[in-house]
């Protein structure tokens, strides 16, 4: 679990929103049951620390707002289009029985005793996150999913984890896939057709045969007959000219 220090903070104009970013912090605000909503900020640089960690919107988090600690839940972190610094984060108050949706990230383990990934076959992930209806206080940190054993052509369907009973899935009406174990992709070149490769080969046995006919001078007679048709066709159009 994340634990992050706050104070709260009483600015009411953006000049004032302005200076606590100015001053290294970044403005947040916890909302959520019965309690009020509190405007609070955080170092921008510890925050800046937890978004980097995995999973920051579905973690549990312990605000500690002046030496008094409560759970909650990152929903929004609002960034700058400009820097990419995060200026204002939303964090929902954990109040037990309160359900709330929340996409929770899959994780898969045991990748080298998985007999499918050994022979080649590869990791389809469908669904990387699963969003989840749950009491607050029952949010999974994450879905794990064993692939142990797992040979080509099986699946992860939803039905493949283990839920608390009060956690369910949004999608309902169906057993839907989380990821697949398929097949390993070959690319071939493909083989060159049978009739082509015989045309080659009766150019080449033409070529062939030219070239013996020429070695053995063979019909020098007629050669030489359609050199000189050829050359006076050519002459014709040089004479027509004229």
């Amino acid at each position: 679990m994340i634990s992050l220090d706050a104070i709260i903070r009483d600015n009411k104009t953006k000049g004032q929103l302005s200076a606590i970013r100015s001053s290294g912090n970044v403005p947040a605000i916890i909302y959520g049951g019965k309690e009020e909503n509190e405007k609070i900020s955080i170092s921008k640089k510890v925050l800046k620390t937890a978004i980097e960690k995995e999973n920051f919107l579905s973690n549990i988090i312990t605000l500690s707002v002046n030496g008094k600690s409560q759970n909650v839940l990152p929903r929004e972190v609002i960034y700058d289009v400009l820097t990419d610094e995060p200026i204002h984060v939303d964090f929902l108050r954990i109040v037990p029985g309160v359900k709330i949706r929340i996409e929770v990230p899959v994780e898969f383990v045991n990748h080298e005793k998985s007999p499918g990934l050994k022979r080649g076959g590869v990791l389809n992930i469908v669904r990387r996150k699963v969003e989840l209806k749950c009491p607050s206080e029952k949010i999974p940190e994450k879905l794990t999913l064993d692939l142990d054993g797992i040979d080509i052509g099986e699946s992860f369907k939803i039905s493949s984890v283990k839920l608390d009973n009060e956690v369910v899935p949004t999608i309902q009406g169906r057993d839907f896939v989380i990821a697949t174990l398929a097949a390993p992709t070959v690319m071939k070149e493909p083989e060159k057709p049978a009739e082509a490769e015989g045309a080659e080969g009766e150019e080449g046995a033409t070529e062939g045969t030219e070239a013996t006919a020429a070695v053995d001078g063979d019909k020098p007679a007629a050669e030489g007959a359609k050199g000189d048709k050829k050359e006076g066709e050519d002459k014709k159009p040089a004479e027509e000219k004229k």
